[in-house]
């Protein structure tokens, strides 16, 4: 598999230089991807730009990328200008992963998945005590 790495704080960023996420591809960028979670990272951009396919294989290991990630509270997003191809990933109906077209735009659904983590982790302000004896019926 050919492809650049860029590790920053936050996310992990994978450019791909594959013409498709086919053959031995996904099975090296599965354990490239494993490498990084060993190493503490949860957030993987991968920019798949050149990438025109992705087979059975590919589609499996997506979905197994993208579920260790959200396991971590973390965040799988694939970046991709080609219409098609978004389309085709958006087919493949894997929940929560992101496909945006810019690396800018997926930097910044990293930095808000992070922020939307620190604050639903927070205390509410409500203890259990506090809903004794409510009811969730319509009637006033």
């Amino acid at each position: 598999m050919n492809y650049k790495l860029e590790k920053k704080e936050q996310f992990v960023y994978i450019e791909l230089e594959e013409p498709a996420f086919a053959g031995d591809v996904p099975a090296a960028f599965e354990e490239t991807a494993r490498e990084i979670f060993r190493e503490g990272y949860h957030n993987l951009i991968v920019n798949m730009q050149p990438v025109k396919s992705v087979d059975a294989a590919g589609t499996a290991i997506l979905k197994k990328i993208n579920w260790l990630c959200a396991n971590d509270l973390g965040l799988l997003v694939i970046v991709t200008r080609d219409d098609d191809f978004m389309d085709l990933l958006e087919d493949l109906k894997i929940p929560d992963m992101e496909v945006l077209p810019s690396k800018e735009e997926a930097i910044d659904a990293v930095f808000m998945h992070s922020l939307e983590n620190e604050f639903g982790a927070g205390d509410d302000g409500y203890d259990d005590e506090d809903y004794d004896n409510v009811s969730e019926s319509k009637e006033p």
